[in-house]
């Protein structure tokens, strides 16, 4: 039963992670391509900081195809499920989704485990009895810098964002040079 409860967990937070408005969608493509959901001006921003990345929704849909083939997006869908689960007003929601969030993706051999040391998730495990909003800050902060200083780097240097970044660069170019 305790598989079968954790693939049920699984499900319904997959569902959840996959809602249009977290900024990326089930069965996107893992080729990346400048198209009429990246704006030229959004792809090259993206390169000035993570930050700029994470508050684009292209971006971060863009950034989540490219984890996919690193297979590593368990940190991105994390810290999403940390954004939503910060705007939830609901003691009782805020508490059933902190569970949802610690089984899914910060105990030890969760199945979308992301990548934080034992003190981090020893933190998070007691943060969890009197959940609040706040309750994953720490794990979430590592998971980004994490992702900045790690996957951040590697999707800029990747050929699917150069080619965006050369379609965006070129498309800025062409639109200056008819005005």
């Amino acid at each position: 039963t305790n598989t079968l409860r954790a693939k049920d967990l699984k499900t319904r937070l997959g569902i959840l992670l996959h809602k249009p408005e977290l900024g990326h969608k089930t069965g996107s493509s893992s080729k990346l391509q400048l198209g009429s959901r990246h704006s030229s001006r959004d792809v090259l921003e993206w390169r000035e900081s993570f930050d700029q990345l994470l508050k684009s929704k292209s971006g971060v849909n863009a950034f989540h195809t490219f984890l996919k083939t690193e297979f590593s997006e368990e940190n991105l869908d994390f810290w999403l499920a940390c954004e939503d689960f910060k705007k939830t007003r609901s003691k009782t929601k805020l508490a059933s989704k902190a569970n949802r969030i610690f089984e899914e993706f910060v105990q030890s051999e969760a199945p979308r485990e992301v990548n934080i040391d034992h003190e981090t998730r020893e933190i998070t495990r007691k943060n969890l009895s009197g959940a609040t909003s706040a309750c994953f800050n720490e794990a979430q902060a590592k998971t980004r810098t994490l992702m900045e200083k790690d996957s951040y780097p590697r999707f800029l240097k990747s050929a699917s964002y150069q080619d965006m970044s050369r379609q965006a660069a070129s498309r800025g170019t062409s639109k200056r040079s008819h005005t």
